[in-house]
């Protein structure tokens, strides 16, 4: 059986950080959320390189793979075979002096952590899913955009914003009105045999399955479009998927006053990533 939750900081069981570690004290850091089973986690080279890339964005150096693979390991044993839990990868720029100068000399900080997997509603699978729509907008910030670094309280003041839990997740807008992301995911909008994504270079987070649901867009037979969104032409759309690492792709029914029919993508995009899940892992 899994442990309720296990973790490394800097290789070390239970270690802990100062309240001098920037990750702490300004959210100067990134991370990664990803599933494992049978002892692999999953698309791992997508979440490394997109760890990377991430690190590289900040100046942080990334841990080499076989550092964080060898963490996994030891949170991961072959006792618990078949059942998924989350490995949460947390890269901090490390320690340094009061401030915001950078040191000279950083140490990065790692943390690893091993966490149940959430029990999501069948219903979100078989029907789709009701979101929120968000009054909390996102900032623009060009040279934070893509990145998933830990400064997150725009999220966490929208997700303050209900407490109905038929409700899946929130719709976020960007301060300008366009659409952009869910608090915790990605979407897409289908219109027609076109699968359009928000462009996120001013704001938000590129996840992984977004990424690689832009790559399938054209084996599926779909043209792919990256554009800036309104929220009036997305209630127009023909569907509209929600997306991350660890449930694949919902479909969303229903948004403000607006209610989508039954459809088939995210069906068909959560096949599509199993297979590719089952040979990367």
């Amino acid at each position: 059986m899994l442990q309720s939750q296990t973790y490394l900081v800097n290789g070390r069981f239970e270690g802990a950080l100062t309240p001098f570690d920037r990750g702490f004290a300004y959210g100067d850091g990134v991370f990664r959320t990803l599933v494992v089973q049978f002892g692999a986690p999953h698309c791992w080279l997508h979440h490394y390189r997109k760890l990377e890339e991430d690190c590289n964005a900040l100046s942080i150096v990334c841990p080499a793979q076989e550092t964080l693979r060898g963490d996994i390991a030891s949170l991961v044993h072959e006792t618990d075979d078949h059942v998924q839990a989350i490995i949460k990868i947390i890269i901090t720029r490390g320690e340094s002096a009061r401030g915001y100068a950078l040191p000279p000399l950083a140490q990065p900080t790692r943390i690893v952590a091993k966490i149940p997997m959430p029990q999501y509603p069948e219903a979100n699978f078989d029907q789709g899913i009701t979101l929120h729509l968000c009054q909390t907008r996102l900032a623009r910030q060009p040279k934070l955009a893509g990145v998933k670094h830990l400064n997150r309280l725009e999220n966490v003041l929208a997700r303050m914003e209900w407490v109905d839990p038929h409700i899946a997740d929130g719709l976020m807008l960007d301060e300008g009105g366009d659409v952009i992301e869910c608090i915790s995911g990605n979407v897409f909008a289908r219109f027609g045999d076109q699968l359009t994504t928000p462009d996120l270079s001013k704001c938000g987070v590129a996840g992984v399955t977004r990424a690689r649901i832009m790559g399938l867009a054209p084996i599926l037979g779909y043209d792919l479009e990256v554009r800036n969104l309104r929220l009036s032409e997305l209630m127009d759309a023909d569907e509209v998927i929600v997306c991350n690492s660890l449930y694949g792709a919902w479909q969303v029914r229903h948004l403000a006053n607006h209610t989508w029919q039954p459809g088939v993508l995210a069906a068909k995009l959560r096949e599509r990533l199993r297979q590719d899940d089952t040979v990367s892992a």
